[in-house]
């Protein structure tokens, strides 16, 4: 079995993925799973002289989906994750010898200066809470934000960390067999990378932090893509998502009730400045969602038992 092999889900990521590739070494298998871009991103792909393997797919799977089509089409013992918008610098070695340890079942590099938003902490209830509400935004140095964001850390220290972004995230075969691949319910984007990190470190695998391995990343290059009101609803969606399946009872509702308060005066905002054509319509969509997890359960059952 090859060591190592390089996934890359791209979704319109046209002006992104020919420096991507350029930035990627010879001789290691890349595979390309293409999210039904309808800006030729998998024709650039195929032409690309690095010569990828490109999955284009019919419809888009979402990250999480794409992300297992990937580990069950590759046949190595460690998979890279890339954002299409990242260019690998240097330190790949170095991030692989990081899973050196049989219990590593993750590690993550250095993206430049993007440290607080690669490398942040599990969420609590509170985080999120005041995340929603806009503390962070208000009052950045608050000890919980502080703590969530990792200010205390040294980027220069290799060290374990809780939750890096999977934009550069070398994963363990083993480990991700062993928990069961992403959760694809986390549809299209945002948390599925967080749920995956949770699940890693309450099975006892560990994720380490290397940074010789270094790369650049732009950043949103798809989901700035996206309507505003798509992004209320996918972000807000996923995020109640993740509290109904890591959180308890009264913490799932401090989360939702949150997000009840504070989304209003987020639409009227939007509306007011012009980001947002119908407002009320994604309004009453996200607040339902909040509602159904204050009174109800995002999911079901059978769905807690599976996670």
């Amino acid at each position: 079995m090859t060591r190592l092999g390089i996934l890359v889900v791209t979704y319109n990521s046209a002006g992104h993925i020919e420096a991507c590739l350029n930035s990627l070494p010879g001789r290691t298998p890349i595979l390309i799973i293409d999210n039904a871009s309808t800006d030729g991103t998998a024709e650039l792909a195929r032409r690309h002289p690095a010569h990828p393997e490109v999955i284009a797919n019919m419809a888009n799977l979402g990250f999480a989906a794409a992300v297992n089509q990937g580990f069950e089409h590759l046949e190595t013992d460690f998979v890279l994750l890339l954002n299409p918008d990242v260019e690998l610098r240097d330190g790949l070695p170095q991030l692989i010898d990081a899973l050196h340890n049989p219990k590593a079942g993750a590690a993550t590099g250095l993206l430049a200066d993007q440290f607080s938003f690669h490398i942040r902490r599990l969420p609590t209830p509170w985080t999120l809470a005041f995340e929603v509400l806009g503390v962070n935004r208000l009052w950045p140095t608050n000890p919980i934000n502080r703590r969530y964001r990792c200010r205390d850390l040294n980027p220069g220290k290799s060290q374990n960390v809780e939750q890096p972004a999977a934009a550069f995230f070398l994963v363990r075969r083993e480990a991700w067999r062993d928990i069961g691949g992403f959760d694809s319910r986390f549809h299209p984007v945002w948390f599925e990378d967080v749920d995956f990190c949770q699940r890693l470190l309450a099975a006892g695998w560990s994720i380490r932090y290397e940074p010789a391995a270094q790369a650049v990343h732009a950043g949103g290059h798809s989901v700035n893509k996206l309507t505003w009101a798509c992004k209320q609803r996918f972000w807000y969606g996923s995020l109640l998502k993740y509290a109904a399946k890591h959180f308890g009872w009264w913490e799932l509702r401090l989360v939702a009730l949150a997000v009840f308060i504070a989304f209003p005066p987020r639409c009227a905002v939007a509306y007011f400045n012009g980001s947002a054509v119908d407002p009320l319509s994604t309004c009453a969509k996200v607040s339902g969602l909040a509602l159904s997890s204050i009174f109800g359960d995002l999911l079901t059952p059978t769905e807690r038992e599976s996670s």
